[in-house]
């Protein structure tokens, strides 16, 4: 994978798109999570970031606050864009490449199956929310950045080492 950076919106425009297709609908709640585990990961396993931007730890869970932004008019409901399609899912995978679509087939077939509910209980089990959200009661609203190094370390631990 090369050091350039993908954008934010490149990667939500594919989990969308990939929704649109399969039916699997996304609400923010669960692109949020599914962008989570997206970057964290990449972290994990490279070392950098998927695309810029910070994570800070909201009551229901981490938030990209740029990406909420982008979707917040669709509150709960599922994020409907007809412009994302199966054209937009193979003009992204060609963007993207062979190693970058390989890393996000692995979050699609790890996270995309869970509900926004099941993504967000997920999180909340998990070291690097639970910490940036440390002296905040469960409903008190939160601005704290998640460390990219706090998600890196979680999340590495679980890498095999053969890999």
């Amino acid at each position: 994978m090369t050091e350039q950076q993908i954008n934010y919106r490149d990667i939500a425009d594919y989990f969308i798109a990939l929704s649109n297709v399969t039916g699997n609908l996304v609400s923010n709640l669960k692109l949020q999570k599914l962008m989570y585990y997206a970057q964290a990961w990449h972290l994990a396993l490279y070392g950098h970031r998927l695309f810029d931007g910070e994570f800070e730890a909201w009551i229901h869970g981490p938030v990209l606050p740029v990406l909420y932004r982008d979707y917040k008019q669709f509150g709960w409901k599922p994020i409907e864009r007809e412009d994302l399609n199966d054209a937009s899912v193979k003009h992204l995978e060609n963007k993207f490449g062979e190693k970058l679509l390989s890393f996000l087939s692995e979050i699609v077939e790890e996270y995309f199956g869970l509900t926004a509910y099941e993504l967000e209980r997920l999180t909340h089990k998990e070291e690097p929310w639970q910490r940036a959200r440390r002296g905040f009661s469960a409903d008190e609203p939160c601005h704290r950045i998640i460390a990219d190094e706090w998600m890196k370390k979680y999340y590495k631990q679980f890498i095999s080492q053969e890999a």
